[in-house]
Parts: C-alpha cells; sequence; structure tokens
C-alpha cells in the first residue's frame, strides 16, 4: 500500500538526520567577498554620478555572461525556492534544520555572483536588476507541490545539473577569477546533490514503486528552475551551442550516473507500478539518446557552416 506524505516524512526522518550531520561535516565554511576583485571596482554613473556601463567594460565572452545571468537569475528566486519546500518538509526537526541550512547556503550564490558581475562590469546593472524584478515577480512553483518524493527527485537532478551548469560557465569566461568562484559554488552544489540523492536513495528501501514513478515523472518533464526566466529559450540555446550545458550532458552527465547510483535499471523489489515506471524511464532515456544525438549533428553542421573559408 503506498506511503501517504505525512507516513513518508516520519519514514524519511532519520535518514535527513544522518545526512544532515553528514552534510555539516563536509560542508567549508566560505566568504562570499573573497572571491569579488574588488579593486576593479568604479563607481556607476546615477546618484553617485560615476561612469555609466558600456559594453566594452569587459570582454567576457557574449555566451559566458549570457550563462552568468541566467545562473544569477536562477539563483535569485531563493524566496520561492524556500516556501516550497519549507511548505513541503516542514520547518520543525530534521527536516526544517535542513530547509534552512540549505536556503542559507544557497544564500550565497546569488550575492557572490552578483558582486563579481557589478564589481567587474561584466553586465549592464540597470538591464540585470529589471530582469531580477521581473523574474522575481514571477516566482516558483513546484510542478509537484504535494509529492514529497517528486520534489526529492526533481532537486536531486536539479543541483547536479546546476553545478555542472556553475562548473562550465566558469571556465567559458576565460577568468580564472570567475572560475574560482563559480568552482566554489558547485562544490555546494555537489553536496546537496548527495544530500537529495541519499534521501531519495532510501525512499526507494521504503516505497520502491512510489519512488520509480516519482523518478520517471521527473525525468519526463524535468525543466531548470530558472526556465520562467524571460527570454529563456534563447538564452538556453546559446548556452547548449557553447557545450555550457547541453542535452547530451543532461541526459550523460545528470540523469544517468544518478539513475545508476539509485540502481533502478537492476531493482528487484518493485511491483507492476514501479515496473511500468520503470519501462516508461526506460523510454524517456532512449528518447532524450535522440533528441541529444540529433543536436550534436546540428551543432556541428553549424559550426562547419561558420568557419571561414
Amino acid at each position: 500500500m503506498p506511503l501517504d506524505q505525512t507516513a513518508l516524512l516520519i519514514e524519511l526522518e532519520p535518514v535527513v538526520a544522518t545526512n544532515l550531520d553528514r552534510h555539516l561535516s563536509l560542508a567549508k565554511e566560505w566568504f562570499p567577498h573573497e572571491y569579488v576583485p574588488w579593486s576593479s571596482g568604479r563607481t556607476f554613473d546615477g546618484v553617485l554620478d560615476g561612469e555609466p556601463w558600456r559594453p566594452d567594460d569587459s570582454d567576457l565572452p557574449d555566451v559566458a555572461r549570457t550563462a552568468l545571468i541566467v545562473n544569477l537569475l536562477t539563483e535569485d528566486n531563493l524566496p520561492s525556492y524556500h516556501h516550497e519546500i519549507a511548505t513541503l518538509f516542514g520547518r520543525d526537526g530534521a527536516w526544517g534544520t535542513w530547509v534552512h541550512r540549505w536556503t542559507a547556503e544557497e544564500g550565497r550564490h546569488g550575492i557572490a555572483i552578483r558582486d563579481y558581475l557589478t564589481v567587474t562590469r561584466a553586465v549592464d546593472p540597470i538591464a540585470l536588476e529589471r530582469a531580477r524584478m521581473t523574474h522575481m515577480e514571477s516566482g516558483y512553483t513546484n510542478d509537484h507541490p504535494d509529492e514529497l518524493l517528486h520534489s526529492v527527485a526533481y532537486v536531486a537532478f536539479q543541483e547536479l545539473a546546476t553545478r555542472i551548469s556553475h562548473r562550465n560557465t566558469g571556465r567559458a569566461t576565460g577568468d580564472p577569477i570567475a572560475e574560482q568562484l563559480l568552482a566554489r559554488v558547485a562544490a555546494d552544489e555537489n553536496l546537496h546533490m548527495v544530500f537529495y540523492r541519499n534521501l531519495l536513495a532510501a525512499a526507494f528501501d521504503h516505497a520502491p514503486d512510489q519512488a520509480m514513478r516519482a523518478v520517471t515523472d521527473v525525468v519526463a518533464g524535468f525543466q531548470m528552475p530558472g526556465a520562467n526566466i524571460e527570454g529563456f529559450g534563447r538564452k538556453a540555446l546559446s548556452i547548449a551551442l557553447a557545450g555550457i550545458y547541453d542535452l547530451r550532458q543532461h541526459r550523460d552527465e545528470v540523469l544517468a550516473p544518478v539513475l545508476r547510483q539509485w540502481d533502478v535499471w537492476d531493482r528487484t523489489d518493485v511491483g507492476a507500478e514501479g515496473e511500468k515506471a520503470r519501462e516508461e524511464l526506460a523510454a524517456h532515456m532512449r528518447e532524450l539518446e535522440t533528441q541529444a544525438a540529433r543536436f550534436e549533428e546540428k551543432r556541428e553542421a553549424r559550426k562547419n557552416r561558420l568557419k571561414p573559408s
């Protein structure tokens, strides 16, 4: 018989407590201000009558700038993310302690990235602030607000996707300072991924059919939390064309390794409903392989067209 949400919260709380202790033993304290080249800053125009922003203030590649903006705007929506997980997980016990710790750690990411972009004049600060306002006003809504296992499965994949996106964005900047900063952010995201991955692994042991269905539904409908950023489709395409985050990475570096960790293909404890979900999951993974290969072919053809004759 499927476990309801309250039963799942109770069953998994000891796992949350164990993994919270593990997380706190591994997480490293760090300070956003140490990763920002403050001596490079200049006063902007406006009330302090400094120098207006100009596109040539920074030599960051355009695609790296785009990826940094997308990553930052995604981080900016933290109040909505906190609301969603606090509503679902609760604010008491180990669950509540994790919610607040996770939120505190995530809060550093937006602070550090925004300070870097502003001090280095990498982006138009007025356009960035307007984009932040627009994005935060749209908020974020969990696609599965009443489904604990769906939400845990989603964040397990999403945290790993974010880690890869940050690391590859850092490399794309060509700036050792940005790369160091984003590597530090990515390290946080990796620890968050491990927490959620371990939590869902335990859920498979308690409710294998429910966990398999949750994973299948999340893989089928996965979208990054910043998908409602204005112009996201265009930005995501340029990021994918640059190899910062594309379908191949999503399938092979995010979905596949996490699915292996959960042993989804070889589990023998699923019933008829779990087996049905697993078959659907296998079909989704095959379709993603087809889509990724098609995108790679188109990207290669595009590169060849753009090569100077």
